[in-house]
């Protein structure tokens, strides 16, 4: 599971009918100090996250798996939206306890 925050929509009027009615977003996953700086990812949203919008991703089987079918063509799935993180730093060895994008590590 990753958390991210959603940049935008992805609209395609021709796609796979196995994703007819899902809804698609761009998510930015966070970049953590001492790690590679991951990509943006594509997301099905069945949960209606909106722009700007912390939220829970899952991958690979376990996100085929959350929709329902199990048989959609998709490899990262929308399942929460984060109202809160709480962190303790002394267990981190960084203050992660200010989710701003600076602390993050994230770009601005």
């Amino acid at each position: 599971m990753q958390i991210g925050t959603v940049i935008g929509n992805v609209w395609a009027s021709r796609k796979n009918d196995d994703l007819a009615g899902s809804k698609l977003m761009i998510v930015e996953p966070y970049h953590y100090p001492g790690h590679d700086k991951p990509s943006p990812i594509v997301a099905a949203d069945p949960i209606g996250a909106g722009v700007g919008e912390v939220v829970l991703v899952v991958s690979g089987s376990t996100a085929r798996v959350s929709t329902g079918t199990g048989a959609q063509p998709i490899d990262h799935v929308i399942v929460g939206i984060v109202d809160k993180v709480d962190l303790d730093p002394s267990a981190m060895g960084h203050d992660w306890t200010k989710m701003s994008h600076e602390e993050l590590g994230r770009d601005a």
